[in-house]
């Protein structure tokens, strides 16, 4: 019988190959690997789950016990792929699309995501964007209408707002410095 796993901090498909050669070494047959989740061929005992968490997390990760933490870190993971990997971004409102990829009423995880992270999903999800403008800014190929479209934002003149808000600079002043940026599992 296969078992799920939530494992915190994965935020690439980079992180998605190393938890699979963590997953691998420790004797643990892969079947599915998501963003924040993995699917195996069979459940852990409990020698195995102990020794993964170790090994999990001397690579920078973390096995997740408690369903809520599973719930935050699969919210988390959708978001991170969503605004860093997806194309179609803004093709689908964000309380349908995590109620689609979790299989829950958005209400509930909204409600659970501002009670254990302490801020709404919708922030989580601007902070993640406004990484995501820092990024595209930083290989300075595009233009602010490009970012901005790019980044979900409606115009540049909203995108830069945000931005100020949040960074206490405008965009250009971020690209003049050469940017600094946060790890994606820091983001919030």
């Amino acid at each position: 019988m296969s078992a799920l796993l939530a494992i915190r901090n994965m935020v690439c498909d980079r992180c998605r190959a190393a938890v699979a050669r963590v997953l691998e070494a420790q004797g643990l047959t892969v079947k599915h690997v998501e963003l924040g989740e993995v699917e195996l061929l069979r459940a852990p005992r409990a020698g195995e789950i102990d020794a993964l968490r170790t090994a999990l997390r001397v690579e920078g990760f973390e096995l997740v016990d408690d369903r809520d933490s599973a719930t935050i870190a699969r919210i988390k993971a959708a978001i991170v792929s969503l605004v860093h990997h997806e194309r179609e971004q803004g093709r689908m409102k964000l309380g349908e699309y995590l109620a689609a990829m979790l299989h829950k009423e958005y209400s509930g995880l909204s409600a659970l995501f501002t009670q254990v992270e302490g801020i709404t999903i919708e922030q989580y999800f601007l902070l993640q964007r406004l990484e995501r403008v820092k990024e595209l800014i930083k290989y300075g190929e595009l233009t602010m209408s490009e970012i901005a479209d790019r980044a979900g934002f409606s115009s540049v003149a909203h995108l830069s707002a945000q931005f100020k808000k949040f960074t206490g600079m405008t965009p250009t002043a971020f690209r003049g410095l050469g940017g600094v940026r946060l790890p994606l599992d820091r983001v919030g």
